[in-house]
């Protein structure tokens, strides 16, 4: 516990873009409304036990099946404040795609964060990705899901441990979505943590040898966003995160475009691969601090200015299959 109370010390220390929830907040409002249900679920497996939150859209055909997207926190937060924050629910009921949201409660991590520096929760078959795959496949086995449409994203920690996820079920997952994440296995401890935070890994060229074990030579489509101006997890990561994924994947960049969105300088970079679709797409957003770029002020750690990174998550994942 010493050790997480020192990263996260860490984490408070640095000023965040952020609305700081109020009474009301704390019911699931907002995102919660969008047309369809968001219930509680325990999972329950080798691996332990995790509650989660499901959004089914109004409407959901059990004889059609949709696609699947699994939405990680960040610290201190929680599937319902993450969900207002992003407005996720909204932009996946009017795409008919359900959404999971796995829980890190307090009880497992006093800050609710997920281990994703840790090497126990780095691979298959155990740890929190254990969790978050028998989650995937809970309900994969009781909705009408695609197989081939199954995605994960995440927040910071959540990021960090989406990433260690993907990688470790490649098999499960069609596409990854990064918001303020990490490379892959960039940390093996918590002094490694927080130095990696600060600036980055301190040798990106070996994060691709990493990733090319897990993968195996699966070629898993990846969007990254980062603020520009995070002082709590540096956009170095995301640009290493994108050249960690490239590397594995083979392909080259286009040239970097530029664009004001949200009343926010936007610099974005594009991997394509051989049928033309962008394999890897790496968006900086200038002057966006540690927060949701697009967000909502339901919701902590988002800022409603910058391109809407909610929108262009699920536009990128749905553009991709398995």
């Amino acid at each position: 516990m010493t050790i997480h109370r020192a990263l996260i010390t860490t984490l408070a220390a640095v000023t965040m873009t952020s609305t700081a929830p109020d009474a009301a907040a704390q019911q699931p409002a907002g995102d919660a409304r969008a047309a369809g249900t968001f219930e509680w679920h325990t999972w329950s497996g080798d691996a332990g036990s995790r509650r989660y939150r499901l959004f089914v859209p109004a409407g959901h055909d059990a004889a059609r099946a949709a696609p699947l997207v699994v939405m990680l926190h960040g610290c201190t937060q929680d599937p319902d404040d993450f969900a207002r924050g992003t407005r996720f629910n909204a932009l996946a009921g009017e795409a008919g795609v359900l959404v999971a949201w796995p829980e890190q409660p307090a009880a497992m991590q006093v800050q609710k964060c997920w281990s994703w520096f840790d090497p126990a929760h780095q691979a298959a078959s155990r740890g929190e990705p254990a969790v978050i795959a028998g989650i995937t496949r809970e309900v994969m086995a009781g909705h009408a899901i695609d197989p081939r449409r199954v995605y994960i994203v995440g927040v910071s920690a959540g990021a960090a441990m989406a990433v260690n996820v993907a990688a470790s079920y490649p098999d499960l997952f069609a596409a990854i979505g990064s918001h303020s994440g990490i490379p892959y296995r960039a940390a093996s401890d918590v002094p490694h943590a927080l130095a990696v935070m600060r600036g980055g890994s301190p040798d990106p060229a070996i994060l691709a040898y990493a990733l090319q074990d897990a993968l195996g030579g699966r070629a898993m489509p990846l969007i990254a966003i980062h603020g520009g101006a995070d002082a709590v997890v540096s956009p170095m990561n995301s640009r290493q995160l994108a050249g960690q994924w490239a590397g594995v994947l083979g392909v080259s960049s286009s040239p970097v475009q530029r664009s004001t969105e949200g009343g926010l300088g936007v610099e974005r970079t594009r991997w394509s691969g051989a049928d033309g679709k962008p394999a890897i797409e790496l968006v900086i957003v200038d002057g966006l601090g540690h927060a949701w770029s697009g967000g909502s002020p339901e919701g902590t750690y988002t800022d409603a200015r910058g391109p809407d990174a909610s929108r262009l998550i699920l536009d990128f994942l749905l553009a991709h299959s398995r």
